[in-house]
């Protein structure tokens, strides 16, 4: 079983297999077009800075450039689906880097024989188009939300 803080570097050993397995809430760390690591917490991801404190304009987070963090949950009440709840990137960030953050993320999904991945994508420059090459298609309309899935039921991506 996954200790509280586990950070997951060689992603194709079985302990580490195992350890994405049972870990419910965790995040891809990505860089240079590629999975850096994987850091399984204790908790949820619940909120993020930018929600509390608005940052005027600023889309990306401090740090070295081409750098992409994708937080997950795997909820307690919902075991068969993976949530999706935020992205932070710094400025350069490379497509390459956020695609192997989405596609790591899939993999996870597979992993947990996930049925579906969520997510609300509350930035409005992440377009319905973009989503739609990445598999989610929308998801419970709502008045303030854009509410997105991506449906596997054991048909995982290649």
């Amino acid at each position: 079983m996954a200790t509280w803080f586990t950070t997951i570097t060689e992603l194709d050993s079985p302990a580490a297999t195992e350890a994405l397995r049972q870990g419910r809430y965790g995040v891809i760390e990505t860089a240079g077009g590629r999975v850096v690591a994987i850091h399984l917490r204790p908790w949820p991801k619940l909120l993020s800075w930018p929600e509390i404190w608005p940052t005027r304009g600023r889309y990306h987070t401090r740090g070295d450039a081409d750098r992409c963090l994708l937080y997950y949950n795997q909820p307690r009440g919902y075991a068969n689906f993976v949530a999706l709840k935020y992205i932070v990137s710094t400025a350069g960030t490379s497509y390459a880097t956020f695609r192997a953050a989405l596609v790591e993320l899939d993999r996870i999904a597979e992993l947990k024989r996930s049925d579906a991945l969520l997510c609300d994508a509350a930035n409005t420059r992440l377009s319905d188009r973009l989503l739609a090459r990445f598999g989610w298609e929308p998801h419970a309309p709502g008045r303030w939300r854009r509410n997105f899935i991506k449906r596997f039921y054991g048909v995982y991506p290649a």
